[in-house]
């Protein structure tokens, strides 16, 4: 069973080099336990800047099967204001019921 990796509340450049690294030691211990779709939440996320975005974009361009289970509406907007609706498809809202 996949744990899902939780994006933090700041996820814009000055955090990058951190999240990255946590994100990375994430995808390889979640691989070496099964091939499963990989689940991130962005439900913390209240700032993000193209930098926190391009970390998400790596693990697509790793070949990795990954799906956004949650988001928060500042993350959704960053999403849909930079064309990259299809990792919001299977997003739900935080469950303390904030609009994403």
């Amino acid at each position: 069973m996949s744990t899902t990796f939780e994006l933090p509340a700041e996820l814009t450049i000055y955090g990058a080099l951190e999240t990255r690294e946590a994100l990375l030691a994430w995808v390889t211990e979640q691989t070496a336990k099964s091939h499963r779709t990989l689940q991130v939440s962005a439900s913390q996320v209240e700032e993000v800047d193209g930098s926190g975005l391009q970390l998400l974009a790596a693990l697509t361009n790793m070949d990795l099967n990954w799906q956004l289970v949650q988001s928060s509406a500042i993350f959704s907007e960053a999403c849909r204001t930079l064309g990259l609706t299809d990792w919001l498809r299977d997003a739900k809202p935080p469950q303390d019921g904030s609009p994403a």
